[in-house]
């Protein structure tokens, strides 16, 4: 695994985590940040993993360039042409999953395959979506898993206490720049552009996700004009993390990796 610093056309710059070979495939993350953690081990022995931070994660003045997904969909068409790849398959995991549905819609010729992960992105009135924002930690990371170690993971913090403060910063400024685009709640109308993604589209769940409730999957396959639905038992809202076993025999069955 390698960083990769890169100036985009647009001068926006871009930080990505890349490691693995074969097929490119694009990895969107969640509102906690980037990590290169088991999943993406799992993806890299298939595919080249290209795992870039969100902008903004960094240096909150790259949200001005930003408005809305139209803005950042073109943000990552323009990280695909500085990577040099065509196209990719783009996996999504929550708010990450709204940002490649998104992208998936706004550039669909650059979306070979598409998976959705508890992704945000719909809203139904009588199943809100609880805003984890101002959640304390502990509270947050029980909603998020329902496996003692992965919710001791998402609490984990450096071992060296000089490195807490700036782990504690980045992880406030990554919230702070998913909820530029979700706040106050996460729809920006993504229904209305699903029939767009026309791309096979795996749309994949915990079933005891407590964070986005199961019922969106169903939402998001009635409309998306070729989706497969795959809940995972006994997983919650990180059923990547949860259950890779499990996810990745779905993932290679869907993308042809078997």
């Amino acid at each position: 695994m390698k960083t990769i610093q890169l100036t985009l056309a647009s001068g926006l710059p871009a930080d990505v985590l890349a490691g693995g070979s074969g097929p490119a495939l694009l990895y969107l993350h969640n509102h906690l940040g980037r990590t290169w953690d088991a999943f993406l081990d799992a993806l890299a022995g298939t595919h080249t993993v290209y795992a870039p931070r969100h902008p903004g994660s960094d240096e909150p003045d790259e949200l001005l360039a930003l408005d809305g997904f139209a803005d950042l969909a073109l943000y990552y068409d323009d990280l695909l042409n500085a990577l040099d790849v065509d196209t990719a398959v783009v996996v999504g995991h929550g708010f990450g999953g709204m940002a490649a549905a998104e992208f998936a819609a706004h550039c669909p010729a650059r979306v070979s395959r598409l998976v959705l992960i508890d992704s945000l992105g719909l809203w139904l009135d009588d199943t809100p979506i609880d805003d984890i924002s101002g959640v304390p930690p502990e509270r947050a990371a029980s909603i998020l898993s329902g496996s003692p170690t992965v919710t001791e993971a998402l609490l984990a913090q450096p071992e060296d206490p000089a490195a807490i403060p700036d782990f504690m910063v980045g992880r406030f400024l990554t919230q702070a720049a998913v909820s530029h685009f979700i706040w106050p709640i996460p729809d920006r109308d993504l229904r209305r552009r699903l029939y767009r993604i026309t791309m096979p589209t795996l749309v994949l769940w915990g079933e005891d996700d407590q964070y986005v409730p199961v019922c969106y999957a169903r939402e998001f396959g009635d409309g998306l004009p070729d989706a497969r639905i795959e809940r995972i038992p006994g997983a919650g809202h990180m059923p990547q993390l949860e259950k890779t076993d499990e996810v990745m025999t779905v993932l290679a069955d869907f993308l042809g990796t078997v």
